[in-house]
C-alpha cells in the first residue's frame, strides 16, 4: 500500500487556487516583488535515557533504543524558490502569535526594502491577517498585511507549496534517524542546514505548469 495524495475530482475552488498558485510560480523574478513560500511541522522532542556510547573506527555511535519524550516543537520552513534561499526557525509553539511574529521578523529585516512579498502558504488557521492583529496593534498589523499579498494552495493540495518539498529534504538530511532534547539544539542543527544550502544557492527548478494542470489533472476541473 502506497499512501497518496489524491485531489478532488470536480472541485472548482481547488481548481481556481491551483492555478493562482501555479501562476505566481510562472512569474520570472522580482527583487521587489519575491515570491516567500513557508511551511511548518511539529517535531517530537526526544532525551537520551541513558548516555550514548561515542563512535569508535571500528563502530559507529551507539544510542540506547529507550528515550525520554521531552515535549514537543515546531519547524518554521520560510524559502525564496527563484533565488535560492531559504531559513528554518524552530519554536516551542506553532500558534497564530508565532507564525505572526515569524514573518514580522522577516518583514522587518530581510524585506523592509521590498515593495510587497508574495507569500504562498497553506490553509491552516495560523495563517491569517487576523493573526497580526492578534500580536501587534491594529496599526502595525495593518502596515505588515499591506506589505503581503496572500496566495493559499488549496485544501488537500499542500504538495503545490514548494516549502513543503524543501521541509521534507530539510528533514531528511538533517533531522531523520537523530534525537534532539531541546529546540536548542534543532535550532543549531537546522540553522546549520540552511546555511550550508544557502551557501550553495541551490535553486527550485519548478516545471508544473497551469497548461500542465489542465491536462494531468483534468479531473479536478468541473465539466460543463
Amino acid at each position: 500500500m502506497a499512501y497518496w495524495v489524491i485531489p478532488p475530482e470536480s472541485d472548482a475552488e481547488f481548481a481556481a487556487s491551483m492555478e493562482e498558485v501555479l501562476d505566481v510560480y510562472a512569474r520570472p523574478y522580482d527583487i521587489w516583488y519575491p515570491v516567500l513560500c513557508m511551511d511548518e511541522q511539529p517535531i517530537q522532542l526526544l532525551k537520551e535515557s541513558r548516555q550514548p556510547i561515542a563512535g569508535t573506527k571500528t563502530h559507529p555511535r551507539r544510542v540506547d533504543y529507550e528515550y525520554e519524550r521531552a515535549g514537543t516543537a515546531s519547524i518554521f520552513m520560510f524559502c525564496e524558490p527563484l533565488s535560492g534561499w531559504r531559513q528554518v526557525s524552530v519554536r516551542a509553539r506553532r500558534t497564530k502569535v508565532d507564525w505572526a511574529q515569524e514573518v514580522e521578523e522577516l518583514l522587518r529585516t530581510r524585506y523592509a526594502s521590498v515593495e510587497k512579498v508574495i507569500l504562498v502558504s497553506d490553509n491552516l488557521n495560523t495563517h491569517t491577517k487576523g493573526a497580526f492583529y492578534e500580536t501587534f496593534e491594529p496599526e502595525k498589523a495593518r502596515a505588515l498585511v499591506r506589505h503581503l499579498e496572500f496566495c493559499h494552495t488549496p485544501k488537500h493540495g499542500s504538495w503545490l507549496n514548494i516549502a513543503e518539498n524543501e521541509l521534507s529534504a530539510m528533514t531528511r538530511q538533517c533531522i531523520t534517524g537523530r534525537r534532539f532534547a531541546t529546540v536548542e539544539e534543532i535550532r543549531e542543527e537546522t540553522t546549520a542546514w540552511h546555511d550550508h544550502s544557502n551557501a550553495r544557492q541551490r535553486g527550485v527548478d519548478w516545471q508544473f505548469k497551469v497548461d500542465d494542470a489542465r491536462v494531468k489533472l483534468k479531473s479536478v476541473y468541473p465539466k460543463l
